[in-house]
């Protein structure tokens, strides 16, 4: 869509917890205002409005959580800003997280604005729980689901971050904390982020287990044949 230039006005990002829809939602505000963008659509990363991005401090990317700004006073004070142009930025981009949490009235207060913005303005909606958003909102959005993250990949990203900080990790370990993440990787980084807090700078699978209180295998499948 970017490559095309056929960028929506609103999006919405559905799927279990730690699986990137914030995280894309920001990439995705960089692609559309990238000064000089790949003909892919992908970002450059180093342009002013790139790196305004990455540092968090563009002025035209408005990250708000719903859960605490949930109120229809938030809704209207939202609507009433977004009718103004962009400060720097080619289009002024609303990455609304936890957007399930918004009270009826405000997402009544937030239905005209989301299905037609002003030109320079694109919302991208995030939820976990994708049946309390009203059908209204979702009729007027482009949905993308996110799915869980394969093991493989999370344990791929662990062994990343544990080079990075020096630390010696069992292929065996990650895979262990890659599994009790369920998919979700920000919960991979905590339990990853726990364990050498626990262990140090070797991250075993006993040592994955002693932290988290986990029964070894072993155990369990003696005890059920006991």
């Amino acid at each position: 869509a970017v490559a095309s230039d056929r960028v929506g006005h609103a999006y919405l990002f559905v799927g279990p917890r730690g699986t990137g829809k914030t995280s894309t939602a920001r990439i995705l505000a960089k692609a559309i205002n990238c000064l000089d963008r790949g003909e892919d659509g992908e970002p450059c990363d180093r342009c002013p409005a790139c790196v305004a991005i990455r540092e968090g401090r563009a002025l035209d990317v408005i990250e708000i959580d719903a859960a605490s700004h949930g109120l229809v006073e938030d809704a209207r004070d939202l609507v009433m800003r977004a009718l103004t142009a962009p400060a720097e930025l080619r289009r002024r981009v609303y990455i609304v997280d936890e957007v399930h949490m918004l009270s009826a009235h405000a997402f009544n207060a937030l239905l005209k604005l989301v299905e037609e913005p002003p030109d320079h303005v694109v919302f991208v909606l995030a939820t976990t729980d994708t049946h309390k958003v009203p059908p209204t909102i979702i009729s007027r959005t482009q949905r993308f689901d996110f799915r869980p993250l394969p093991d493989e990949l999370v344990a791929g990203k662990l062994a990343r971050i544990c080079a990075a900080e020096e630390a010696q990790a069992d292929a065996e370990a990650l895979s262990l904390i890659a599994r009790l993440a369920d998919g979700g990787m920000r919960d991979a980084e905590s339990l990853l982020d726990q364990v050498l807090a626990y262990a140090g700078k070797r991250v075993t699978a006993q040592a994955v287990r002693d932290t988290i209180g986990l029964a070894d295998e072993a155990d369990v499948a003696a005890l059920a044949d006991a």
